[in-house]
């Protein structure tokens, strides 16, 4: 502390003051841990028992920083008077601006005129008068409070509170305010006698949320007000209750807790409306991920609902197929093992859980290495799976499934001095299968499948004064064989084919399925990479094969001797503009009969002000992959800034087959350094048996430095000088 005139007259001052007057200053003793002075001039009074720091003054003592105009230390009353303008911080997170105050000498105490407190650089507490108590607490009163920046005087912030008495306490890192008025825009809309909030240093505190009022079609309107328990450094609970107009009644409760080797977290619901017969509804939801020992990943998931609309009533989630889980997994450079317990449940009007598999276990085992003899890089993996359903039917809606494979594969290239890349690979699968409740087959099948094939890709670039060039053709052959064991089918009823597994040994998604037959996938990319800063890229290809095994639908691009053509462009300007564009398609499209199966069209935009981000896809109708009719989307999401402090927000889908809008959405937002403004409004057009057309409208009010933090980035957006 400061210790007499020792205050004042320490090393820092020597760089300041005359050298003889710093050296004939009456010391007395010092303390045990002396502060440090910077000043442009100093005195000492004839009587020795006042000395005074002028210019440019700067106190640091045990964390605190003060700075002032002038300084003037009071040995026999041990106090220090000081001129401002006064700045005194207590670390990075409080300030206190002054014009006059009488402090004690080590600054922990003591009065302070024309206050003003700075917390965590985002709310400021004006105040006639302030006190510091014990090192503790700050004492305001007459005070005004806000986070919004004041431009010019006379200027009316958006909020602000009067109170006639703030209390900081620096410990707690509580401000309590007593008989405080809230002002928007200088009009009073609410009092408290009493009011207490977390200062805004604080992450995490146990109390009320910014509320949000609600209007929808299915509830009807109504507001929600989270409350905030923290339930020590690890673990927090938000209730939330919801209360709407139409005597619908709701608590949502999100509960999280991390530990030193994994962390869960729970959503749940339980609600009361005249939507459903029900007494009840609700949902819980909660996932899980810990270390276990061997370097395994132990994780669990739990997806339940009462009803199958609750989702959709309460606007939670879109999903229409619910999975809970419970596993193990392990990755390593070289190995890879996993295994879990899945349960199904769909919310689909077209599907029905007796006959889906909603009961499944699997295990699966990888391992790579590479073989001494014959070098190149090999694997060899495990898989395990069974499956039940409830329905007790014969045949596909009823059947039980229990599966083993067992697989294998091999490839090793060659680059040739010309850059010709060259690949051999070979592999196997052995499938067995125990099957029950489905006559069209064994008890038990099996199925070996060997391959093998060869692969050359010559890349080659070339570059010239405006570009760079990469084009790189390849032609794959692959051969296994033309007949065998066809085994039920549980996991690959989708076939994916496009530009990224064009040269995939199959292009069924899962094991049941293996494609056959002598065949050759060929293709060509190009790559142009511009000096200007755009880049284009195009890749095409089919397969040609020797026979057609009858093993693909038209709609899959790949039935035929020649399969449909797949291609992608890709082009890339700067800044922030780029568009993809992927179909599968046969015929002559230059010529304008191209029959087009699968197509997708992606357009981003990200700019200074506005961004966009656009999608259409067109899937042909194919009853294997249980699409009776055609489906397509157009989706449109974006958003536009109007001024640095006005956003507008947009989403729009809309389905070209139906020629109907399904879901569209509106919102604005408005942002600066002490408050968050966001109104949106929704529209859901489709319907099923549990849900019917709605219209959401949500309206969310939070003010930075009370209960929230400051948008990121916000203080840029309202600076005075624009």
């Amino acid at each position: 502390m400061l210790g007499g005139a020792a205050a004042l007259a320490l090393a820092a001052l020597a760089f300041a003051a005359p050298p003889p007057m710093a050296q004939n200053l009456p010391l007395g003793d010092l303390p045990e841990k002396p502060a440090s002075l910077i000043a442009d001039s100093m005195t000492l009074d004839q009587t020795g028992q006042r000395i005074t720091a002028e210019g440019n003054v700067e106190v640091f003592h045990e964390g605190r920083h003060l700075t002032a105009r002038r300084i003037t230390y009071d040995r026999a009353n041990d106090q220090i008077a000081i001129e401002g303008p006064i700045t005194l911080s207590d670390g990075a997170r409080s300030v206190v601006l002054a014009e006059q105050a009488e402090l004690t000498r080590d600054l922990r105490d003591g009065i302070l005129t024309g206050a003003r407190l700075v917390l965590d650089r985002q709310l400021q507490i004006a105040a006639g008068r302030a006190e510091r108590i014990e090192g503790r607490y700050v004492r305001l009163e007459n005070t005004v409070a806000s986070s919004c920046r004041i431009c010019n005087e006379g200027d009316v912030p958006i909020w602000r509170i009067r109170a006639r008495e703030v209390i900081h306490d620096r410990e707690a890192r509580r401000l309590y305010f007593r008989h405080a008025r809230f002002e928007a825009f200088g009009v009073p809309i609410g009092y408290s006698p009493w009011l207490s909030t977390p200062d805004p240093s604080v992450d995490r505190a146990t109390g009320f949320l910014p509320p949000q009022f609600v209007n929808s079609g299915d509830l009807g309107t109504g507001f929600k007000l989270p409350f905030f328990i923290t339930l020590g450094d690890h673990a927090d609970l938000t209730l939330t209750p919801l209360l709407t107009v139409d005597n619908a009644l709701g608590l949502f409760a999100d509960y999280r807790q991390r530990f030193a080797a994994g962390d869960f977290d729970v959503n749940s619901l339980i609600a009361d409306d005249d939507r459903t017969s029900q007494d009840v509804r609700g949902f819980i939801f909660a996932r899980g991920l810990f270390d276990v020992p061997q370097d395994f990943k132990l994780h669990f998931d739990l997806e339940a609902v009462s009803d199958e609309g609750v989702l959709l009533t309460y606007d939670v989630t879109d999903k229409d197929r619910l999975d809970s889980a419970l596993g193990l997994r392990r990755t390593q450079r070289d190995q890879h093992v996993e295994g879990a317990f899945t349960f199904f449940h769909t919310l689909r009007d077209s599907e029905n859980n007796s006959t889906q598999l909603t009961r499944t276990a699997a295990t699966f085992f990888e391992q790579r290495f590479t073989p001494a003899l014959v070098g190149g890089a090999a694997s060899v993996s495990f898989e395990s799976f069974g499956g039940i359903r409830t329905s007790g039917n014969d045949g596909p809606a009823g059947r039980d499934t229990l599966a083993a494979s067992v697989s294998g594969d091999w490839q090793r290239s060659w680059i040739a001095p010309t850059g010709v890349v060259f690949t051999t690979l070979a592999g196997g699968q052995l499938d067995v299968r125990r099957i029950w409740q489905d006559s069209a087959f064994n008890d038990t099948e099996t199925r070996a499948l060997p391959y093998g094939g060869a692969e050359l890709r010559w890349p080659f670039q070339r570059q010239d004064t405006g570009a760079a060039h990469v084009v790189e053709p390849v032609a794959q052959l692959v051969w296994s064989p033309d007949d065998g064991d066809t085994l039920p089918n549980e996991d690959s009823l989708a076939v994916e084919f496009d530009e990224t597994n064009l040269f995939a040994l199959s292009r069924f998604t899962g094991r049941d399925g293996v494609e056959r037959g002598l065949r050759a996938n060929l293709g060509v990319s190009y790559t142009r990479f511009d000096a200007a800063g755009w880049t284009l890229g195009f890749a095409a290809g089919r397969v040609l094969r020797e026979e057609d095994l009858g093993q693909f639908t038209r709609a899959s691009g790949l039935a035929g001797e020649s399969s449909d053509w797949v291609t992608s462009l890709h082009l890339g300007f700067a800044p922030g503009l780029s568009m993809t564009a992927r179909s599968v398609f046969s015929g002559d499209i230059f010529g304008g009969e191209a029959d087009i199966s699968k197509g997708e069209l992606r357009l981003r935009y990200a700019g200074e002000r506005a961004r966009l981000d656009s999608t259409f896809v067109w899937l042909r109708k194919d009853a294997a992959e249980f699409r009776p009719d055609d489906l397509s989307e157009l989706g449109l999401r974006g958003g536009y800034w109007l001024t640095p402090n006005w956003q507008t927000t947009a989403s729009w889908r809309f389905d070209p087959v139906e020629d109907e809008t399904t879901r569209a959405g509106l919102g604005i937002v408005y942002r600066s350094e002490c408050i968050l403004v966001d109104l949106s409004a929704t529209r859901r057009f489709t319907s099923s048996s549990e849900v019917s057309k709605s219209t959401s409208i949500n309206l969310s009010v939070s003010l930075a430095g009370i209960g929230s933090k400051a948008e990121g980035g916000a203080a840029r957006l309202n600076r005075c000088n624009g």
